[in-house]
């Protein structure tokens, strides 16, 4: 079994030991009615992406995100909260040395002993979901967990979704599809986003990412009798029509939207499978981004 294999099994169990952890890091997450900015790069932005919608929607206080290398330096918040796996990526920590000394930080991450440690004000590890394999699979999903249990929104139900998500056939045909569109709303487009990523890295799909009412403004244009067009979510209505109309498959989620992105997952590997491809040695790509010239 790959790495990413067995860490893709392994979430319904990490997932519960978050949720568990979440009130004992009470003090070192965003409190109600801060103003808050979540950050992080490629999954860990777009898991900031739906943290930050699901918190916002919970009526807790206005929260952005941020790619690291995007952030916006005159913007001002009570904390920010930065989403590393390996603790070493450039971009995250040019960013959290920038804000020493005048936003409180708090990062959350998969290694302690890495460079992130003397930078961020408060540190929520979460090493029992640190990942061998370079395409992330369960601390993304479990540093989400984290923030949503924090948030008073995780449920039983995601954990045994999740379960159910690994246990279920992929539906017949898909992995022969050769292009994929995730669609989300609300905190759920970030999680469409990372399924997207997750096909790309893994198996070198031709994969793409949308909030569903904008997938009509253009991109179902490339929908045809190969596609597959998967809903994480409640779908628009008339959308799963009009997918029909164009030749493609509709994939609606059923399960939480998390355990959603789970099977997501499940396909990137059986993709990679049918075509050859090692999950644990993606094209140019490694476990962190260390920019040339940096000594981190």
């Amino acid at each position: 079994m790959s790495h990413a294999a067995h860490e893709l099994s392994s979430q319904p169990e990490c997932w519960q030991r978050a949720a568990e952890l979440a009130p004992a890091h009470r003090d070192l997450l965003p409190a109600p009615g801060e103003r808050v900015a979540v950050t992080g790069c490629g999954t860990s932005y777009f898991m900031a992406r739906a943290a930050a919608a699901l918190r916002e929607a919970a009526g807790l206080g206005e929260t952005d995100a941020f790619p690291a290398s995007e952030f916006p330096a005159g913007r001002r918040y009570d904390r920010v909260v930065a989403l590393t796996r390996s603790g070493t990526t450039t971009e995250v920590l040019d960013l959290l040395a920038a804000l020493r000394g005048r936003t409180r930080t708090t990062a959350v991450i998969g290694d302690p002993d890495t460079p992130v440690a003397a930078l961020a004000d408060d540190l929520v590890v979460l090493g029992f979901a640190d990942e061998r394999s370079v395409v992330q699979t369960r601390f993304a999903t479990t540093a989400f967990t984290l923030l949503r249990a924090h948030l008073g929104e995780h449920r039983p139900a995601a954990v045994a979704d999740a379960r159910a998500a690994l246990a279920e056939p992929l539906p017949d045909g898909l992995a022969d599809c050769s292009q994929f569109t995730f669609l989300g709303r609300g905190w759920t487009a970030g999680l469409a986003e990372e399924a997207a990523l997750k096909m790309r890295e893994a198996s070198l799909s031709w994969a793409e990412a949308y909030p569903a009412m904008e997938y009509r403004h253009g991109p179902i244009s490339v929908t045809g009798e190969t596609s597959a067009t998967w809903m994480f979510g409640e779908a628009p209505a008339g959308l799963p029509e009009q997918v029909a109309a164009t030749g493609g498959r509709w994939i609606q989620g059923t399960l939480d939207p998390l355990a959603e992105l789970v099977r997501a997952q499940r396909l990137a590997l059986a993709v990679a499978g049918r075509r050859g491809l090692d999950p644990d040695s993606p094209r140019h790509l490694t476990r962190s981004v260390i920019l040339a010239g940096e000594t981190r």
